[in-house]
């Protein structure tokens, strides 16, 4: 901490119980009450250096008509503690400046007078001089000096102290210290040499610091009171600070000072003992901690990414339970909204605190984050309905980026749905809107939604078949992997309906695959028609050797197998055939009716698809793949046409 000492004398002032006595060798003839101390002084030394104290003392000795007089001084800035200082200041004692004492001493100086029409280098000018020379150029003295504001913040903002304070921190974190070859950070740290490498004994020993962080500041600043932080940061908003370093310092402070924001935070002592001398620390009252929360929600910049979803999460947890602003409420919501993609599970699982607790989770609030996520995509065009997507391999999504934000919160809705479903009180209409706020464009696959849809089945069994039909279109059974599929096709508390679709696509896509070996076999009939014309005749022959009779012969093989397989794809489409009229014949008896079929059409079509593919070679797999996106639009004309 810089100081700077002013006066000569010693010290000759004494404390005896509430009084202060000054021993210069001559009697007092002036008491001088601040608070509920006195000091027992001299004319002279004071009334030469404030106007103030002259004019009291001519006063008092007027209306006493006694050398000896008394005066009392009300609302001294600093009281009783600060006058001490300026006393000595009066007799030329030795006295300390520092950036802690000097808001007060300058304060004071004003409230008493003490210009340089009353003696030159007054205390006015003394002090003046320090803040100006020694306080504002330097981080730490700033950053003290603006705290010790806060016990006189009237009397600081009459001056212009507290703005010029928070001019010179905001200009200070607003450069970057890895500009600098010196260091500019001001905590004790080694001494480095203009090149940046640390010195030892004056040598430079060739080692380097690593570079300072942008976000230096954050925990300096955080010890500020709530009034004094946000002038600061509103000033460091107009120097042009970047927006991710505000929101970075407001989430600190916030975290600090708001023990609900992280559901896992540990308060350390000097947190707590900071926080018991600022505004809404852990010990503070929920009014107080409420006004903190809903200002860091005025301050923070209304931008995606800059501050953490979860700790947006968390700020919306405790507003709530503070029962903040309706407004501060809907910020916050708007907030999470714009990034719902980068949200988990666990921070959409917020627990119903509302006085009707109808449901155990909120779910009128996903909904409505659902809303402004959806908004903020068609605001931006990151919604695109027309937008084409595919799988690859290993069945994840592909094509166009600007699904992959809401793909991601399509998935994320489908496990809060499934969490949510198992309680009774959700009822129907709540659990569709959230379901069916999700377009059918941003899921690749609806296993998740009938994962939800099953588990809400389960823990509702007194649904009605229409309810439960109603409940099942929100999925569609051509987007059901293979494993669904099976699972659903013996899922006893899904509508009869519902199942005869799964089955039926089912084996759709089995005649699907199995026409595209017809298209293998085609291929392979033409090219070996192709090779025997092209490649007939003794030089050709001779040229390829062995190899050309390998592969004739391993052609001949397929040849066989491909003919095998024909005399079982027509067995196979007269049993679909078959299936047609027996699906039309099914009675409203659900489980015999699924039985069945199941029986009957799966797993005989299974064990025949097994057996139908023995014969096939790789080179089929990729043919197939072809022949099947050729026969997509034709497929899902006969699916509608069933339906």
């Amino acid at each position: 901490m810089s100081s700077v000492k002013l006066g000569s004398k010693v010290d000759a002032f004494h404390q005896q119980g509430q009084a202060w006595f000054c021993t210069t060798g001559l009697p007092s003839d002036l008491i001088v009450e601040v608070d509920e101390m006195s000091f027992h002084l001299h004319k002279f030394p004071l009334l030469s250096k404030s106007g103030v104290m002259e004019r009291m003392i001519t006063e008092a000795t007027k209306e006493l008509g006694d050398d000896r007089c008394i005066i009392k001084l009300s609302n001294l800035p600093g009281s009783a503690k600060t006058f001490e200082l300026v006393a000595k200041f009066c007799y030329g004692m030795k006295l300390e400046l520092t950036s802690s004492n000097i808001i007060n001493l300058r304060c004071a100086a004003e409230h008493l007078e003490m210009t340089e029409g009353h003696g030159e280098g007054n205390l006015i000018t003394q002090t003046e001089n320090f803040l100006n020379q020694v306080v504002l150029r330097d981080w730490k003295n700033s950053l003290q000096a603006l705290q010790a504001c806060n016990n006189l913040l009237s009397h600081a903002d009459e001056l212009n102290i507290t703005k010029r304070c928070i001019k010179s921190l905001s200009m200070r974190a607003s450069v970057d210290p890895n500009l600098f070859g010196w260091p500019i950070m001001e905590h004790g740290g080694p001494l480095q040499s203009p090149g940046g490498s640390l010195l030892w004994n004056g040598i430079s020993t060739g080692a380097r610091l690593k570079n300072a962080r942008s976000d230096w500041w954050f925990e300096d600043v955080s010890v500020l009171t709530l009034p004094l932080y946000k002038r600061l940061i509103s000033e460091m908003v107009s120097c042009g600070i970047k927006q991710d370093l505000i929101a970075g310092s407001l989430t600190f402070y916030a975290k600090r000072y708001l023990p609900g924001v992280n559901r896992r935070q540990i308060v350390s002592e000097s947190s707590t003992r900071s926080a018991s001398q600022g505004l809404g620390g852990p010990g503070s009252t929920s009014e107080e901690q409420r006004a903190l929360l809903e200002e860091i929600d005025r301050l923070l910049p209304m931008q995606k990414g800059l501050v953490p979803t979860k700790f947006l999460f968390g700020l919306l947890r405790t507003a709530t339970i503070l029962q903040a602003d309706p407004n501060c409420v809907l910020s916050l919501e708007r907030r999470i909204g714009m990034q719902l993609d980068q949200a988990t599970l666990e921070d959409l699982l917020m627990p119903n605190v509302s006085h009707s607790m109808e449901t155990l989770y909120n779910v009128d609030r996903i909904q409505r984050l659902v809303e402004h996520f959806l908004a903020m995509e068609h605001a931006t065009g990151g919604e695109d309905e027309s937008s084409p997507y595919s799988l690859d391999d290993q069945g994840q999504l592909i094509g166009s980026p600007s699904l992959t934000p809401i793909t991601m919160v399509a998935k994320l809705i489908d496990g809060y749905l499934a969490e949510v479903a198992p309680d009774i009180n959700l009822k129907l209409p709540k659990f569709q809107a959230l379901a069916g706020a999700i377009p059918d464009y941003a899921r690749p696959l609806d296993d998740g939604l009938y994962r939800a849809i099953d588990m809400y089945l389960k823990s509702h069994p007194w649904l009605a078949e229409s309810e439960r039909e109603q409940l099942c279109r929100l999925m569609d059974c051509q987007k059901l992997s293979l494993e669904a599929c099976t699972h659903a096709a013996q899922n006893e508390r899904l509508p009869l309906r519902v199942i005869v679709q799964v089955l039926f696509f089912e084996q759709l896509q089995l005649r699907t695959s199995i026409a595209g070996c017809f298209l293998v076999s085609d291929n392979l009939d033409g090219g070996s028609q192709q090779l025997r014309g092209g490649l007939s005749g003794p030089p050709a022959t001779e040229g390829l050797g062995g190899g050309w009779a390998s592969a004739m012969k391993e052609n001949q093989v397929l040849k066989v197998g491909m003919d095998s397989m024909r005399s079982k794809v027509s067995e196979l489409e007269k049993e679909c055939s078959n299936m047609r009229l027996e699906i039309e014949n099914l009675g409203r008896t659900k489980s015999r009716g699924v039985s069945s079929v199941w029986k009957k059409f799966g797993l005989g079509m299974k064990s025949q698809m097994c057996s139908a593919n023995e014969g096939s070679v790789s080179t089929q797999e990729k043919e197939k793949d072809n022949y099947k996106k050729h026969n997509k639009s034709s497929s899902e004309v006969q699916v509608q046409g069933i339906e």
